[in-house]
């Protein structure tokens, strides 16, 4: 199975349709990601360079800064929305859109948690919200918060986003413990979703198209076996 990664980043999506089952996966993006584990094309991911057509899923994750809280810092810079566009580039395809809580997603019917997954490192859960606009009907289980410390991953740092015990940084490795990512450095991690997500994603995608064929199979072996009625010689 191939898998279209657009908006690549460093990979933490690919690592989690590669672990659900797709064998073939081509990563693009506008900026150089030398940890990227799978085939990588530095492109524009609104002008990519291969036949979308070749591939059975696409995933997107057009940069979220336009939407998420750091947006609000006196530092940020202006970012545009690449959802709309995203959105037209893969129409009438297979494709996931994912991006973050806010966003302009109009079709947002999945929404992940870390949570869901037993992701955190320590006492602290990962929650990580984020948004998935699917091509195929989809469901997931409700987020399972608990009382621990959670650890926010933004920013190239970690710190307790409850921040009632203390303002405590977490290291990079008790980050890439809470991502479930041991090969990115710590702000590759902070732009990163969590495998298991998109390992979530891509079985659901895998078992519905299995299904589907099975279906058209069964179908096809009934037919040959109907035979119209012949005039037969004696």
């Amino acid at each position: 199975m191939r898998l279209l990664d657009l908006f690549c980043g460093a990979g933490g999506a690919a690592m989690g349709y590669h672990r659900a089952g797709f064998d073939e996966i081509v990563g693009i993006d506008i900026d150089p990601q030398p940890h990227y584990p799978f085939t990588f094309i530095q492109a524009d991911a609104l002008a990519p360079p291969v036949r979308l057509e070749d591939f059975d899923l696409i995933h997107a994750s057009p940069p979220c800064q336009a939407f998420s809280s750091l947006r609000h810092m006196w530092n940020a810079k202006d970012h545009a929305d690449l959802i709309p566009a995203t959105r037209e580039l893969l129409l009438g395809l297979s494709h996931v859109i994912e991006n973050v809580p806010g966003s302009s997603l109009r079709f947002a019917t999945l929404r992940l948690c870390g949570s869901q997954f037993g992701l955190g490192t320590g006492d602290a859960e990962l929650r990580r919200h984020r948004y998935f606009e699917l091509s195929f009907p989809m469901l997931a289980p409700p987020c399972l918060h608990g009382q621990a410390r959670v650890i926010g991953v933004y920013g190239g740092h970690g710190r307790d986003r409850r921040r009632r015990i203390s303002s405590q940084d977490f290291s990079t490795d008790e980050r890439r413990e809470a991502m479930g990512i041991n090969w990115m450095t710590g702000a590759e991690l902070s732009q990163a979703i969590p495998p298991a997500y998109t390992e979530f994603v891509g079985r659901q995608f895998l078992d519905q198209l299995s299904r589907i064929t099975d279906a058209l199979l069964t179908t096809s072996h009934a037919g040959s076996e109907t035979t119209s009625p012949t005039d037969r010689s004696p």
